[in-house]
């Protein structure tokens, strides 16, 4: 019996926090941005079903890869057992300054 590798990713898209399953994270072609691949959802056999999971179920509908920048990521955890995926408002009304990853140096 192998054991898949399971990771909780946080990350914060259009004023939510975003909690995920994946079983694939990994730094993109395009510098700058991370990779989810394989999303793990719960599978609703009795009558008890999250309306929270079900939304981003729906969302992530028949989406093979999300690509989503570096900076936008709060935490990447190795997790044993999959949890509740769930979105919730980011609760600060303070709008972080955009910044880049990359800084070129200075030509003269």
């Amino acid at each position: 019996m192998t054991k898949e590798t399971l990771y909780r990713v946080k990350f914060v898209s259009q004023d939510k926090v975003y909690e995920l399953y994946v079983r694939e994270v990994y730094q993109g072609d395009m510098y700058g941005f991370v990779i989810l691949e394989d999303f793990v959802f719960g599978e609703h056999s009795g009558l008890v079903v999250d309306p929270g999971e079900e939304k981003l179920k729906s969302e992530f509908e028949g989406v093979k890869q999300t690509i989503i920048p570096m900076h936008s990521v709060i935490r990447i955890d190795e997790v044993e057992r999959r949890g509740t995926a769930k979105i919730v408002d980011l609760d600060s009304k303070v709008t972080p300054f955009p910044s880049t990853v990359y800084t070129p140096g200075r030509q003269e």
